[in-house]
């Protein structure tokens, strides 16, 4: 299947909600600062559970702050570009297409006390019974990625087995997309299929769920580190105001965030973490400025 720019933003986690057509200029217009997030629930539930976030961010800068949502990354994207946003939260591959149509830079990435890091990994696994040991014993077997266009379901993994000398298109028997991280937790334990993809940090949880067992899987391999989903700016904006948002988010912690538990707070970033995306995607030959 071919993959868009409109496949692989919605793919991430949608920002759900009105469009933001609406919105008024951005901070430096109005003297309030937007910032888009993204729910992990409907947008009422969303404003009222990020306004714990919004008092911490006010406090720290001094001015207002101001949640919004929208029905997708390419709305929020479009805010960003037309200056109807200040701050956003963006998926990893979402904010590097961002970067092709938008003047928009990542400084902050979130840690959760779940995580208790600001990067995952990729992983191909096995059953241990399967005889699979190595990328090259994969050859024939039946496998399962997420979806396609999942970073760690399918674009990092299939990057990755590329580079190891393997060609997904060619070298396996059957492939399927099953839909999600958990079915594919499901099946290679169930003996559906003989590997899948998965994100480390979903597989584990699927061993805290029982949807699989630590003893029956093996790790076959294992993408380089994968940045989480950045808290990303207008290049725009002001130099100093730049600081104070810095500054301000980084205070920002012991909070809930979205679905994956307490923030342990967030810690600075920039664009050049998200290279490993770009490489990604040229592996891939996906050119991201011709991308719609």
């Amino acid at each position: 299947m071919p993959l868009s720019r409109r496949s692989l933003l919605a793919s991430a986690p949608a920002l759900i909600g009105a469009p933001l057509l609406g919105l008024a200029p951005g901070a430096r217009a109005n003297g309030v600062l937007t910032v888009g997030l993204i729910p992990s629930e409907d947008s009422r539930a969303m404003i009222a559970n990020s306004q714990a976030m919004m008092d911490m961010l006010s406090k720290a800068l001094g001015m207002p702050v101001k949640p919004f949502v929208a029905a997708d990354y390419n709305g929020v994207i479009e805010a960003l570009r037309s200056k109807r946003l200040d701050v956003a939260y963006l998926g990893p591959f979402s904010y590097v297409l961002g970067t092709t149509v938008a003047d928009i830079e990542a400084f902050a990435v979130a840690e959760t006390k779940k995580a208790g890091r600001t990067f995952y990994h990729s992983l191909v696994v096995a059953r241990k019974d399967s005889g699979i040991k190595t990328v090259a014993d994969l050859k024939g077997k039946n496998f399962a990625f997420v979806d396609p266009s999942s970073t760690s379901g399918h674009l990092f993994p299939k990057a990755g087995l590329i580079k190891a000398g393997f060609n997904p298109d060619k070298d396996f028997g059957r492939v399927i997309f099953s839909g999600s991280h958990d079915s594919n937790a499901v099946a290679v334990q169930n003996g559906k299929v003989d590997a899948v993809a998965i994100a480390d940090r979903i597989l584990e949880a699927a061993f805290n769920k029982g949807l699989a067992k630590r003893e029956d899987l093996v790790v076959v391999w294992k993408s380089d580190p994968i940045p989480e989903s950045p808290t990303v700016w207008r290049k725009d904006l002001d130099a100093d105001l730049k600081k104070r948002v810095q500054a301000a988010f980084l205070q920002v912690k012991d909070i809930p965030w979205s679905d994956q538990g307490e923030l342990n707070g967030f810690h600075p970033t920039n664009d050049a973490a998200y290279n490993v995306i770009r490489d990604t995607a040229k592996a891939l030959n996906l050119d991201l400025r011709k991308m719609k």
